[in-house]
């Protein structure tokens, strides 16, 4: 396994209030050893709108609990034990527990979730707020002052 590490210094010398990218690269590569279970995607729908969507075969939605808090997003799938004597010859279905969570940009909410067909929905948006929106300036011009021969004398005196 290669060790990859980065040297953010030079970009501290041109910028300010980016300290925390450094964080978020440093997590997304101790990130590489999460789970593969479930399986997701995540998809651009349209402008700032995004979806997850994750395979939860077997899951009903009371098995699901989705949470987002502090640009967090999680989601989390426990099983109610089945108290039946099942005999399986074989299981390929995973039923297992889970957790699963994913980082969120600045003002990135979760606008909704469905479960259907065993695939779970999550949509999100951007909502970039008013103050944070690019303004035009308009620009104002003073009328200019005659130059006056009243001017001109007293700057020469």
């Amino acid at each position: 396994m290669t060790m990859r590490t980065f040297d953010f210094a030079p970009l501290y010398r041109s910028t300010i209030g980016f300290d925390h990218l450094t964080a978020l690269f440093e997590n997304a590569n101790k990130n590489e050893n999460q789970p593969s279970y479930p399986p997701y995607n995540i998809e651009l729908t349209g402008t700032d709108q995004y979806k997850i969507t994750m395979a939860l075969a077997g899951f009903k939605e009371n098995e699901i609990k989705i949470q987002s808090e502090q640009q967090t997003l999680s989601v989390v799938g426990e099983k109610e034990t089945n108290t039946d004597n099942q005999n399986f010859l074989h299981q390929g279905i995973a039923a297992r527990n889970f957790e699963r969570r994913f980082k969120l940009a600045d003002h990135v909410e979760v606008t909704g979730a469905e479960l259907v067909n065993g695939l779970l929905h999550i949509d999100l948006v951007r909502i970039i707020p008013e103050a944070m929106r690019p303004k035009t300036i308009k620009i104002t011009s003073t009328k200019p002052t005659l130059y006056s021969a009243n001017t001109a004398q007293s700057a020469a005196s």
